[in-house]
């Protein structure tokens, strides 16, 4: 069931403190969409079939009604991965990325690149794909693991440890390469 919480002539607190590209606060620019799940601290668990179709549902129509681009459809631990985790590692955003809600790389699905380590020249190339992506990252702050995490819990749900490694840097490198549609 899709319910509207707040209406659209309000502003709903549902992104708190946030940030993404150039933008602070996402409160006033942009729509919350919740989904019910147990979460992180309790049973988190899979996204039911029927609330991925009423997702992409929802989606498909406030894109259209608002002119937003897939690459501007994001979780709330995008925007503010110090307090958030959801939607979480078990969010589909790879099939939702099919459906243009969202993006995705194209690599091989086998990397053998994971926790291959690489040099702090790469891990600075990397940052700046955060950067270009969308990622707001703070010089000399606690924040840069909490965005790296966020990153992997998206683009790569399967280790989510904070470390980069080349795995991490060719997804990136992809994301920016395919033009973040």
């Amino acid at each position: 069931e899709i319910i509207n919480m707040v209406p659209n002539k309000f502003v709903a607190w549902h992104a708190g403190v946030s940030c993404w590209k150039n933008h602070k606060n996402l409160n006033d620019k942009s729509i919350g969409i919740e989904i019910q799940n147990s979460g992180h601290s309790n049973k988190y668990e899979r996204f039911s079939i029927k609330q991925v179709k009423s997702l992409s549902f929802l989606a498909k129509i406030l894109k259209k009604k608002y002119h937003i681009k897939s690459k501007n459809c994001l979780g709330h631990s995008d925007i503010a991965p110090n307090r958030k985790k959801d939607p979480g590692e078990k969010f589909p955003w790879k099939y939702l990325a099919k459906q243009k809600i969202g993006i995705w790389y194209n690599l091989n699905k086998n990397s053998k690149n994971r926790n291959v380590n690489i040099p702090l020249k790469e891990k600075k190339i990397f940052y700046f794909y955060l950067k270009k992506i969308g990622y707001c990252l703070k010089k000399k702050s606690k924040n840069t693991n909490s965005v790296v995490r966020a990153f992997q819990r998206r683009f790569r749900s399967k280790l989510i440890n904070g470390k980069i490694d080349k795995e991490c840097l060719e997804i990136s490198k992809n994301l920016i390469k395919c033009g973040l549609n």
